[in-house]
């Protein structure tokens, strides 16, 4: 699966919304965004599932790989 990848972690909170959906936006079916970010999105991945038709929810995964850093991936259909 390929797509695009955003580092969430420099960017102010009240800009990473807009910037995500652009992104997501960008995609073609069948790629993903990867973010990477210093929590854990799930205020993200429960506003996609109710407002974005093309977000993969049940693909949607997020890994912990440090304890500021998380990689949710948020797949296209």
């Amino acid at each position: 699966m390929t797509g695009q990848q955003l580092d969430l972690r420099e960017i102010p909170p009240p800009q990473r919304h807009p910037k995500i959906f652009d992104a997501f936006e960008d995609l073609e079916s069948g790629e993903a965004l990867s973010l990477i970010n210093d929590h854990e999105p799930t205020p993200l991945y429960h506003q996609m599932s109710a407002e974005i038709d093309s977000f993969d929810a049940d693909g949607y995964t997020v890994d912990r790989v440090g304890p500021n850093e998380f990689i949710a991936t948020l797949p296209k259909k």
